[in-house]
């Protein structure tokens, strides 16, 4: 089964709905990774802002934040290696690493509420 990880640059929410605007990569990145998530698919995504141990930990990332600083962030891995630095994965990407259609990783979750009045 495929692993990816995903280091964040320091974040404070990993959605993109914090803060003065929304940013819209961060949310789409967020619904996806959800979707991926609750498929049973092995990814996580780590921030700099509350687990830097993690970025020191990966031998991969913390070259990366030696040689190119915290600009190179966010850094995907995929399986033990770099698979993009500096720029979040395309949900076709993620389909590519997932093998899921790239429709499923941007459906809206239809919510409903059924309420009984009698």
């Amino acid at each position: 089964m495929t692993k990816v990880q995903i280091f964040d640059p320091a974040l404070c929410c990993p959605t993109g709905v914090c803060g003065p605007s929304v940013d819209p990569e961060l949310t789409r990145v967020a619904t996806a990774i959800f979707l991926l998530e609750k498929k049973g698919f092995d990814i996580t995504r780590y921030n700099l802002a509350t687990e830097p141990g993690r970025f020191v930990e990966n031998t991969e990332v913390n070259r990366v934040l030696h040689e190119q600083g915290p600009d190179a962030l966010p850094v995907s891995i995929v399986d033990g290696k770099i698979a993009k630095i500096s720029i979040y994965p395309t949900n076709e990407e993620f389909s590519a690493w997932f093998g899921v259609e790239v429709d499923e990783l941007s459906k809206k979750q239809k919510v409903g509420l059924k309420i009984d009045l009698k």
